[in-house]
């Protein structure tokens, strides 16, 4: 899986780099795994341009201007959050496009309406947003990685519609 996560970013970067643009990431259940998978790429610096890893809604708020009215209504683990996360990634960088995750990788946290493997992305440029929610099984450790994954390959299929 770790060869498929490698290649998943290598395929993001050709793509980047032959857009020259620079992308940022906003994460909270992954912990920096997006942010790492993508720096495991030799010469990422030239597409990869900084990582926020905003585990409590404090950080939300400071590092990338999330809303707590957003966070009061729709919780974290949401798509609300999710694309106020991807935006504030792109108004805080100087990135042209940004991946934003906040999930429930167990094995507690989850409830009836979010269980565990809960996960929220989003995908943002200047002009444009898209967010999805998908539900995950496994572990943490497996929650975590088809998220990164998720990530990845959404921002790969955000770039072929809107990049």
């Amino acid at each position: 899986m770790a060869d498929d996560l490698n290649t998943l970013a290598f395929e993001l970067g050709e793509r980047l780099k032959s857009k020259q643009m620079m992308m940022a990431v906003a994460e909270s259940c992954t912990g920096g795994w997006v942010a790492k998978v993508i720096t495991d790429v030799p010469g990422s610096s030239h597409w990869f341009e900084r990582g926020f890893v905003t585990y409590t809604n404090s950080a939300k708020q400071e590092m990338l201007g999330v809303i707590a009215k957003t966070l009061e209504q729709f919780g974290a683990v949401s798509l609300e959050t999710a694309t106020e996360m991807a935006l504030g990634a792109v108004t805080n960088s100087h990135a042209q496009v940004a991946v934003a995750i906040s999930g429930i990788a167990g094995p507690g946290g989850g409830s009836d309406d979010k269980p565990v493997g809960t996960v929220c992305l989003a995908w943002a440029g200047l002009a444009q947003s898209s967010a999805c929610r998908r539900q995950f099984s496994g572990d943490r450790e497996a929650v975590r990685r088809q998220a990164v994954a998720a990530a990845l390959t959404g921002l790969n299929e955000y770039l072929l519609q809107y990049g």
